[in-house]
């Protein structure tokens, strides 16, 4: 079938939908909405037999949606209506929620109903339970909405809130006054509510110092204590501020925008406030500490039997200088520990998207800072392929991206959850890219087709990438699932009898491929075209970063994906 996606952005929903899609052997094409005029000519352009749109905050012009099917992905449940339905479902403490798959109509998110999948809500943010338990259930309703459609026999289920399965409902916006924080009275629980709902969209506006600020992400803090609203720590870039019976960790601050002035940027909640911070203490936390406490940290680490595990979260999967070395310094110390098999990689979630251009973007001096990033992504890469005297497993239950899937390349074998969308490319950015991808890509999937795969800007399904040869496992199942069987594969993998003659030729064929081209040389040639791409007049990389950060291309695609694109392209 020929479907046409329309959406708001290129997001990490939209492109779910286009690789279960195309694993369905439909031909997709995607359009990005910016005016109805043009919407009309493309759905002309392309003569699809049905629409569907996977996000899509805009209404869908009347004479499309009257002459042809229009499928509207909302998350909510049946009956649910309105912007704010995570928002509302994570403020209010929901524990079930779901994904409703409805025809377009004259009235938002009240067209007759294709499908309806439920999910649980996770104790996560918005965001992360949007790109988890969000977009699994709206790629099996959207599936079967499809199914159902091409069947020609089925009817649609009008919308009747009589029906005793229907139990949303028309809701407002989520407005700041409601999710306003009260530090004095509000308990930790519903502060962490509040931060959660407003992740990563609009954040939670609040006063710090006498500025406003947008707060964004909260995570709960087990020891530190103070009077309510103060902050009580830093802690790798995060503040820890104290509620009415304990305490939050929140990452990164906005500052309010004023009235005619730049668009302003989130980072870390430190960086933001700067010399305001000036005698708060950095508490640190080790990463073996922190695996056994409810505490923010960004890397982790456990063992289970002779398997290691370092897990790392960086919010938005973007790796600063900073973070690289962290990573860099807790893979060091986690290969001085006596096991066999080392898994890299968060319990959910993304696993990495490469370098901050956040952080870049701002910093004095872009170019310079984003030398320093990645040539620390390039150390920790490094640093994975050289480890000779274990097997390294990178384990993905969410979306990779350029640099940070090639970090995952580095591993021995790469695990995926079949949710995954991986992205092994960086065009979009005007970068030709490093973190040895000119090495590990080609050993995996040739050399031709690692042309394709960098060359054409496309996202790539888990198992898509597992018959090219550029993953080694496809894992069914939800978050918590994956990382149960990565715990219970990695530990069988750690004890398997035939472990040390793998680790044998592994460093037998490392030092055969060594002795043939340095890791060094492939280093070199790429960083001498990142140097280009950094400093070089007329190159598209600054221009392009801006317009990311800033938020001036809310979503790009390549301009391949407007015209028709057949499954396994």
């Amino acid at each position: 079938m020929r479907i046409l996606l329309i959406a708001g952005s290129f997001n990490s929903l939209t492109q779910r939908v286009h690789t279960a899609l195309r694993d369905e052997d439909h031909s997709v094409a995607v359009h990005l909405v910016h005016g109805d005029e043009p919407l009309r000519e493309a759905v002309r352009a392309t003569d699809p037999d049905l629409i569907v749109a996977p996000m899509l905050t805009s209404v869908v012009p009347e004479d499309i949606w009257s002459t042809r099917t229009v499928l509207i992905v909302h998350p909510g449940p049946k009956g649910d209506r309105g912007p704010s339905s995570l928002d509302w479902a994570i403020h209010e403490g929901a524990a079930d929620w779901g994904v409703t798959v409805l025809q377009a109509a004259a009235e938002m998110d009240a067209g007759d109903i294709w499908a309806s999948v439920p999910f649980r809500v996770a104790p996560c943010s918005k965001s992360e339970l949007y790109r988890g338990e969000v977009s699994d259930a709206a790629v099996r309703a959207v599936l079967l909405a499809v199914e159902r459609f091409a069947s020609g026999t089925f009817v649609p289920e009008p919308l009747d809130y009589t029906a005793p399965d229907v139990r949303g409902r028309l809701r407002p916006p989520l407005r700041q006054d409601v999710r306003r924080i009260d530090w004095e009275h509000d308990d930790t629980a519903t502060v962490l509510r509040k931060l959660r709902a407003a992740d990563s969209r609009p954040g939670v506006l609040d006063e710090l110092y006498g500025e406003a600020y947008f707060l964004h992400g909260g995570h709960p803090e087990d020891e530190l204590r103070g009077a309510p609203g103060t902050v009580l720590a830093t802690r790798d870039g995060a503040i820890c501020r104290a509620t009415s019976d304990g305490a939050v960790w929140i990452p990164q601050l906005r500052p309010r925008r004023v009235p005619g002035g730049p668009v302003t940027v989130k980072l870390s909640a430190a960086r933001v406030l700067g010399e305001r911070l000036a005698g708060v203490p950095e508490v640190g936390v080790d990463p073996v500490a922190a695996a056994d406490r409810e505490t923010w940290s960004e890397i982790r680490y456990r063992e289970l039997g002779r398997a290691g595990f370092l897990e790392f979260s960086f919010a938005g999967g973007a790796m600063c200088t900073g973070r690289c070395r962290r990573l860099l310094a807790a893979y060091r110390a986690a290969c001085a520990r006596p096991t066999s098999v080392l898994v890299l990689g968060p319990r959910r979630d993304f696993f990495s998207n490469g370098i901050h251009l956040g952080v870049i973007e701002t910093a004095a001096h872009p170019g310079d800072e984003s030398w320093e990033n990645i040539n620390a992504m390039d150390d920790l890469v490094h640093a994975v392929l050289s480890t000779t005297d274990r097997l390294t497993v990178a384990a993905l239950p969410g979306n990779a991206a350029a640099g940070g899937l090639m970090l995952a390349l580095a591993a021995d074998e790469v695990w995926c959850r079949d949710g995954a969308v991986l992205n092994p490319h960086y065009r979009l950015m005007g970068l030709y890219g490093s973190e040895y991808w000119t090495y590990t890509l080609p050993r995996r999937v040739g050399t031709a087709e690692a042309e394709r795969l960098t060359s054409r800007p496309l996202p790539v399904s888990a198992q898509h990438a597992a018959d090219l040869g550029l993953i080694d496992r496809v894992l069914p199942g939800g978050q918590a699932e994956f990382r149960a069987e990565v715990e219970l594969r990695a530990a069988a993998l750690a004890g398997a009898a035939e472990l040390p003659e793998r680790v044998t030729l592994k460093r037998s064929g490392r030092e055969r491929e060594e002795a043939e081209r340095p890791l060094d040389a492939y280093r070199l040639d790429e960083l001498a075209r990142m140097k280009q791409n950094f400093f070089g007049d007329g190159e598209p990389y600054p221009v392009l970063r801006r317009e990311f950060v800033h938020g001036v291309r809310p979503g790009s695609t390549p301009g391949h994906l407007t015209a028709w694109l057949p499954a396994g392209a």
